[in-house]
């Protein structure tokens, strides 16, 4: 392990001159930085790591063989093969397991997501604890707060929440819950148990033209 001040030769810079490193920080062996990151405050990174363009990184513990990309993160533990970014936010107490992917334009905060989870794109976690193995869809949103406190929600492992769904805490999904697409969660559910709330589409022949018509 080196540190920020001192051994930043022992580092493979793509770009030096773009970059600032705190003295503080402490960088592990084989790490490869590409331009405009800035790293902050007490963060460790593990061996084997690739920081990609564009990081903010402050007080954060990334372990072995991540790669991350354009992202800001804060306060938070990553640990071992994680992908994060491009384009993710993580904020204060969030804790990402091994093998775990945070895809762009995902936000978490006071969160904790088990070993090889996956939350691809565009979702927001707040105040959730997640187990291993689970699927967090594009435009997924935990609800955590209701306007006066914030609440938390459980997720066990192997389940999977659909596109567009709303979790408004608190709620607790058993193992192996599946919640589809567009459904917004409201309760607890039990072990295996298929979710799925949304109104019926009512389909119109032919009255499309009218509308489209009508706006040109």
């Amino acid at each position: 392990m080196i540190d920020g001040k001192n051994n930043q030769n022992l580092v493979k810079f793509i770009k030096k001159s773009t970059c600032f490193i705190e003295k503080t920080v402490k960088i592990g062996k084989n790490v490869v930085i590409f331009p405009n990151n800035v790293i902050l405050g007490n963060t460790v990174i593990g061996d084997n790591v690739v920081l990609g363009c564009g990081n903010v990184i402050k007080n954060c513990i990334i372990g072995n063989d991540c790669n991350v990309e354009y992202s800001h993160m804060e306060d938070s533990k990553i640990e071992n093969d994680c992908k994060i970014g491009p384009f993710s936010r993580l904020r204060p107490n969030s804790v990402i397991k091994s093998g775990c992917k945070i895809g762009n334009f995902v936000e978490i905060k006071n969160s904790t997501l088990g070993k090889n989870t996956k939350a691809s794109h565009l979702a927001y976690i707040g105040d959730a604890d997640i187990g291993q193995n689970c699927n967090i869809g594009c435009g997924a949103i935990f609800v955590n707060y209701n306007g006066k406190q914030k609440n938390r929600t459980m997720v066990e492992d192997d389940c999977f929440i659909g596109s567009n769904v709303n979790i408004i805490a608190p709620v607790h999904m058993s193992k192996c819950s599946y919640i589809c697409a567009g459904t917004t969660l409201t309760q607890d559910t039990n072990c295996e148990d298929f979710v799925i709330g949304r109104a019926r589409e009512t389909v119109k022949p032919c009255r499309a033209k009218k509308y489209l018509k009508e706006s040109k």
